[in-house]
């Protein structure tokens, strides 16, 4: 469905991405069904181009979230604290490139990530690294997080199809997240999201923004979508989630919408 529009757009390499810098970085995050996004797309076609790495535009990505036994980052955010952080390991499957992350958020709503390089791409063997309190792994979570990384477990693992958009202008980057999977480390429960599409738009400050105006056009409306949260919520209903209930009762509605029985 999305192959043959997304193949249409002028490309953009990862080399000419990565001279895009973003210094006074703004995200939003969007929530829709698939044949809007093929609207968007439609409609969005001669403002933007797509990222292709190796041939693709649309890529693979893995991601491992570890937490606490007690869950602290999840609740961190579920009570809504504005300082907050997740820690994972982000693979891009395509071109088997693997990083240790660090997301922080701070008290003024920027997000700020620290990475490091993963060389074992052996799935099974992220957690022993992670929580192994040994040599440059450790140090950078020392330096950086704020629990006690030997106390980390893994808590879920999701996939989702990615498409990377930038603006002419380069003063903004589009992501666009599809085939959402999630699969729960402790209790084994799975969820899959097909038809859900996460959109998150991020431009630098307040530069005018040729897909504003096409989503105000489709009514798509900002939604907070954390994958991390979302998919805890969705795979373990022991958790609390009180401060999540509207938003996964939106995404139900999307998703029986696009897959009614």
């Amino acid at each position: 469905m999305l192959q043959p529009i997304i193949q249409q757009y002028q490309p953009i390499t990862l080399e000419q991405m990565s001279a895009i810098k973003l210094m006074n970085r703004t995200d939003t995050k969007f929530v829709t069904s698939l044949p809007v996004l093929c609207r968007l797309l439609e409609m969005a076609r001669d403002e933007y181009r797509a990222q292709e790495t190796d041939g693709l535009r649309i890529a693979p990505y893995h991601t491992l979230y570890f937490d606490t036994p007690e869950r602290a980052m999840y609740i961190a955010h579920q009570n809504g604290h504005l300082n907050r952080q997740k820690v994972r390991v982000r693979s891009y499957v395509s071109s088997n490139l693997h990083f240790l992350e660090v997301k922080t958020k701070d008290n003024h709503k920027r997000t700020h990530k620290k990475r490091m390089s993963l060389t074992v791409d052996d799935q099974n063997q992220w957690p022993a690294l992670v929580i192994g309190n040994q040599g440059e792994i450790s140090e950078f979570l020392h330096k950086r997080l704020r629990y006690d990384n030997t106390t980390l477990a893994p808590a879920i693992e999701n996939e989702f199809q990615r498409i990377t958009l930038v603006n002419r202008a380069c003063t903004e980057r589009l992501t666009i997240d599809t085939s959402l999977r999630f699969h729960n480390w402790t209790n084994h429960q799975r969820r899959e999201m097909t038809g859900l599409v996460i959109i998150e738009l991020k431009r630098d400050g307040l530069q005018p923004s040729p897909i504003l105006e096409m989503l105000r056009q489709l009514r798509i409306k900002p939604h907070g979508f954390s994958k991390y949260c979302m998919g805890m919520a969705f795979t373990d209903q022991g958790l609390k989630q009180n401060r999540f209930k509207e938003r996964m009762r939106s995404i139900e509605r999307i998703i029986t919408t696009e897959n009614p029985d």
